[in-house]
């Protein structure tokens, strides 16, 4: 029995060893552990977000675009819109976009680059569906996706440059871009979409009512219809944008423009400035990267994802604006009016979040370069551990390190320079945690006290050098696990 000693006494170092061992001998199970009375972190309702939805006035629509919303059936209530349309009315037109960069690309998208493509960005319109995301669908989705396109165009009565040759009948030679969004891998019910699409343009309009139907359309677990508009300036000439968009789950935009080929992320913007398709897409990939591609609920990239751009120039602009260095002053001022207002639109998608009771701003400032400080805040803003602390409420500041730490940039930073902070959202002082790799004693009723509020800020700096980046995120809650454990039904 001698050789049997160590093992005995390694048992003693490690019990758990030792538990096992005697359970390998066991002729009847063990009692099964005593259920806990319930999960340590009590579940929160998530605040009431009516608010973010109001009227807004028909004036502040831009010029020279209609649009409406209707119930086709794709939806099994009657009383939810399902699909939009929206159309401008003038001549000339400039269209862009930022699609999804995920391989599985779903059939509206691959149809709306390639109505970029053939069109010069010269596009005019826009239909969408919820409920169904025509995404891996095959053939059929993408001949699906091209009948809901020409179906606009014909109402329109826009000439698709139909052609004998094989090579024209092969392309879409269309006007309208396609969104979808809903569930993956089911076939849209086409005769309903088309007889939606026509319902949908015989109710086109200006006014409120008109595009709040249309941001209804767009919503799939979305709590309020997203929606906004607003006045700037450009060249002398009072301007008008609309935005909308969805989303609330299937949240982590990685979107570029057609040239580069995460429910779903969607936008819309209409301006009614006169903006090249150059400049309209160089302003929308800028705008995007500081927005769209700045938001994450739970870190996971739709097939669908797609922001559209439209400029019509019905403000009486004089010209278009382009990238020519005449117009460098001007194009700036209108890429941030549309970096401001695109930021806008993205931080609705993050306070709708599924199951979301926080708004969290992560700011990562001092890095050496743009791309290092987005990767940083990235990293934060989709780590489990830090989303899962916000929703308890608890300053494990230390998750916040792990994930600055294990973010993959080109210049790591330096453990010896990184401070940490919390930024209420009241203004007050802020909760430095760690300041230059030291950490602070932590006033543990002052963090639950800005943790338990709605919006908060998490401030990372490097110290490396002048560049910055922030992205926009929430908690990861209860209501989140049962939202998406049963989404079909």
């Amino acid at each position: 029995m001698a050789p049997l000693r160590p093992l005995r006494s390694l048992s003693l170092l490690f019990p758990s060893l030792r538990v096992r061992c005697q359970r390998r001998h066991l002729t009847t199970p063990a009692p099964p552990p005593t259920a806990a009375a319930g999960p340590s972190t009590p579940v929160r309702t998530p605040p009431s977000k009516s608010h973010l939805a109001y009227e807004i006035p028909d004036s502040s629509f831009p010029r020279g675009f209609l649009a409406s919303g209707v119930h086709c059936g794709i939806k099994k209530l009657p009383t939810l819109h399902d699909l939009g349309l929206i159309v401008s009315t003038t001549e000339r037109n400039s269209a862009a976009a930022c699609f999804t960069r995920n391989v599985f690309k779903a059939a509206p998208v691959l149809v709306s680059q390639e109505v970029l493509r053939d069109t010069g960005g010269r596009a005019a319109a826009v239909v969408v569906n919820s409920g169904c995301a025509n995404a891996v669908t095959g053939k059929k989705g993408m001949e699906d996706a091209l009948d809901m396109a020409r179906t606009v165009d014909a109402l329109r009565d826009v000439r698709t440059g139909a052609s004998d040759s094989q090579e024209a009948a092969s392309t879409p030679a269309s006007q309208t871009l396609v969104l979808s969004t809903g569930v993956i891998g089911q076939p849209l019910p086409m005769t309903n979409v088309l007889n939606g699409i026509a319902l949908a343009h015989a109710n086109l309009g200006s006014t409120f009512l008109s595009w709040q139907g249309a941001a209804r359309a767009f919503m799939t677990t979305d709590t309020f219809y997203k929606l906004r508009a607003r006045t700037f300036v450009l060249a002398g000439r009072k301007c008008r944008i609309v935005g909308i968009d969805k989303g609330a789950g299937m949240i982590h935009p990685s979107m570029g423009p057609p040239a580069q080929p995460h429910a779903t992320l969607l936008g819309l913007i209409a301006t009614d400035a006169a903006v090249s398709p150059a400049a309209l897409q160089a302003a929308l990939t800028y705008a995007v990267d500081r927005s769209f591609n700045s938001i994450s609920v739970d870190g996971d990239m739709s097939t669908n994802d797609t922001i559209l751009a439209f400029a019509n120039g019905a403000s009486g602009m004089e010209r278009e604006l382009s990238l020519a260095p005449e117009d460098r002053e001007v194009y700036i001022q209108f890429r941030d009016e549309l970096t401001a207002f695109a930021t806008e639109m993205a931080k609705l998608v993050v306070r709708d979040g599924e199951g979301a009771t926080k708004f969290v701003t992560v700011s990562v400032e001092g890095a050496g370069t743009f791309q290092d400080a987005h990767i940083i805040a990235s990293a934060i803003s989709t780590s489990s551990l830090v989303k899962t602390a916000l929703y308890g409420e608890d300053a494990n500041w230390g998750r916040i390190l792990a994930a600055v730490g294990a973010a993959p940039v080109s210049t790591p930073p330096d453990p010896q320079k990184v401070s940490v902070s919390f930024i209420p959202a009241d203004g007050s002082e802020e909760l430095r945690l760690l300041v230059a790799g030291e950490p602070e004693k932590v006033d543990e009723v002052r963090a639950k006290e800005i943790l338990k509020a709605v919006d908060l800020e998490i401030r990372v700096v490097l110290g490396q050098g002048e560049e910055s980046a922030k992205y926009y995120t929430c908690d990861l809650s209860h209501d989140y696990v049962t939202i998406n454990g049963d989404y079909r039904s």
